[in-house]
């Protein structure tokens, strides 16, 4: 089963029964895959001496031209080391978790008059969070709740030091308006208060809160604002009541199931926070070889790479190494007590159970969405005659106003839709305005270079939003790269410029193709070439602005381009600056009295 010069039974044979990770090589010293073992001899000893492995072993195992091991003094240490090699080296068979974005959370931000903000990134001890959520839309709904219930401000900092009158968020009642005075601080710290108990999952307590501040209103005799109390107090009910609460117990607990095969894993992660379920993400980690258990094992230590474990993580599967995994999360989570077990019963159980029926609802999802695209691929390569399967497709556009802001835009598709990862933005200079022809050489010119240097893959197929004069255009730069086999398709609109009529022009074939309306190929081109241009578009419209932003000061005498950054940046943007008087600009560093003066007459003349 093995390449030559390469024995397996002495190798085998000379390996000690000790805890450790191996690493399989191939030709040119290719590292094909890293495994961790409770006992080097066996687990290595089992590629080779089992006769009947599944079809990607048995590809493993024939590429091996040498192995080398490491002993550790655990299987704990064993999973750390197999964890960071993997994390350096992206072994080819092993298991990758691709997503490398992390959870989003809702930070309270520290002020006299705290706001709640949405947040994604690195966390700072120092600072207080709540979550993670599932997404985004999770987060923005949280605070939009948070919003209607305790009326607190969601203004920048900068925003709210310079308003003079209350905003709109004021009068459709979702802000108390601490801006200018109509709440003191002691008062908004109550309903700051307030809101934190609800994202702590302590209902009781904040409807408790909410209860004895209007019977105190009320003892006062303040009848306006006991009542205000009360419609707050029947809103958080209402939503409570919505809400999907599992358990009275408010425990904080990640419920996590894989299910699937050998490259087609899925995997469904469930926050469990408070005893309330936040909502499930799915992940669809690429392992080409071992079992779920060994899937499983490798997802936990690369997704707690990343995001704090809580206290307690309950998968579907039993794994052999739980005890070693345990250890090796917990010492990884700064030594916070950790508990990682196979759910068996109650309310455990429950959740385990849901997010499997999520992981397996997005494994289906995922299947037939491959399959779709898969038939649309077949279908092109047919239509094209191309001489496989188009596994990476390539799309430009171009997008400008009047020759001005030119962004040329590429978007990938491969056989499982849209890598957005790997889209990219060019800004083209140095050409003539609205000659779409030289930008879009430009950005061909400046991406095949990058291909060419082995940075990029190869596509299968370039698509180009235009006619022939587009195709015609890039041909030369593509022969001079030396892509000349490359099969490239310019994407025309019909003479209706409606869906359905597009014309693909061709390299070596004067007459365009048209395809039926209905057919998967052109379905496939139409997606590629609509991402391009929504893409293109977006990266034109952020040029202009931040174009646009600077331009108006730009021509501010002895106002630099430091200092108009500085600007933008302490008063949140353009708008914020027009709003600023001449005492605002004065704080800013690096401008005085003069400047500060010359800054506001200049945008505001004859004030």
């Amino acid at each position: 089963m093995s390449n030559a010069g390469f024995d397996p039974r002495h190798y085998v044979a000379s390996l000690p029964q000790r805890p450790g990770v191996y690493r399989m090589y191939g030709g040119t010293e290719e590292l094909l895959y890293v495994g961790k073992a409770a006992s080097l001899k066996d687990r290595v000893g089992s590629y080779f001496h089992n006769s009947r492995q599944a079809p990607k072993v048995e590809a493993l195992v024939k590429q091996i031209t040498h192995i080398e091991v490491t002993v550790t003094g655990s299987e704990a240490e064993a999973l750390l080391l197999e964890f960071n090699l993997i994390k350096e080296h992206r072994p080819r068979f092993n298991i990758i978790l691709r997503d490398d974005k992390s959870f989003p959370y809702i930070q309270l931000v520290t002020h006299e008059f705290p706001r709640l903000a949405f947040y994604r990134g690195p966390r700072d001890p120092k600072r207080r969070y709540f979550g993670p959520f599932p997404g985004a839309y999770a987060v923005r709904e949280t605070l939009q709740q948070l919003q209607k219930l305790f009326r607190l401000r969601n203004c920048r900092d900068i925003f709210f030091a310079n308003r003079t009158r209350p905003c709109l968020q004021h009068q459709i009642g979702r802000c108390s308006a601490p801006c200018v005075g109509l709440i003191d601080a002691a008062h908004y710290a109550k309903d700051v208060e307030s809101a934190v108990m609800v994202l702590e999952g302590r209902n009781r307590d904040a409807n408790a809160a909410l209860e004895q501040r209007m019977t105190e209103a009320a003892e006062r005799l303040e009848f306006e604002q006991a009542a205000a109390l009360r419609d707050q107090l029947l809103n958080l009910k209402a939503i409570q009541a919505t809400q999907v609460v599992t358990s009275d117990n408010l425990r904080d607990v990640d419920a996590i199931a894989l299910i699937g095969e050998p490259g087609d894993f899925a995997v469904s992660v469930m926050l469990v926070r408070g005893g309330r379920i936040l909502g499930t993400t799915s992940y669809f980690p690429r392992a080409t070889l071992g079992t779920p258990e060994e899937a499983l094992a490798s997802f936990l230590m690369q997704y707690y790479a990343r995001e704090q474990p809580p206290h307690e993580v309950f998968v579907n599967l039993e794994l052999a190494d739980a005890g070693a995994l345990q250890e090796a999360l917990a010492a990884r989570a700064n030594g916070t007590t950790l508990r990682l077990a196979r759910a068996s019963r109650g309310i455990t159980l429950r959740w385990v159970t849901l997010a499997q029926e999520n992981a397996e609802q997005a494994l289906r999802m995922r299947l037939a969405r491959k399959q779709d695209i898969g038939d649309m691929l077949e279908s092109l390569g047919k239509e094209l005659s191309l001489p496989h399967l188009p596994e990476r497709i390539e799309c430009f556009d171009i997008s400008h106003t009047a020759g001005e802001g030119t962004v040329a835009s590429c978007v990938v598709y491969g056989v499982e839709g849209p890598l957005k990862k790997e889209y990219r933005r060019f800004n083209i200079e140095g050409v003539t305005p609205g000659d779409d022809y030289a930008a879009l050489e430009q950005a061909v010119r400046r991406r095949f270079v990058r291909i060419k240097a082995q940075q990029s893959p190869v596509p299968d197929l370039l698509l180009i939003d235009g006619g022939n004069g587009q195709l015609q255009a890039l041909l030369p730069v593509l022969d001079e790269l030396g892509f000349t086999q490359l099969a490239v398709v310019a994407v025309s609109k019909g003479p209706d410029r409606r869906v359905g009529q597009e014309k693909l022009h061709r390299r070596d074939n004067p007459y365009p193709l048209l395809l039926a309306p209905d057919s998967p190929a052109l379905r496939i081109i139409q997606r590629a070439r609509d991402e391009a241009h929504r893409f293109a578009i977006t990266g034109h419209r952020k040029r202009r602005a931040k174009r646009f932003n600077e331009s108006v000061l730009e021509s501010v005498p002895g106002l630099g381009p430091a200092k108009r950054r500085e600007l933008l940046r302490q008063f949140g943007g353009l708008q914020g600056v027009m709003r600023a008087g001449t005492t605002d600009f004065e704080q800013v560093k690096g401008i005085g009295a003069g400047l500060a003066r010359l800054i506001y007459d200049h945008l505001h003349p004859g004030a």
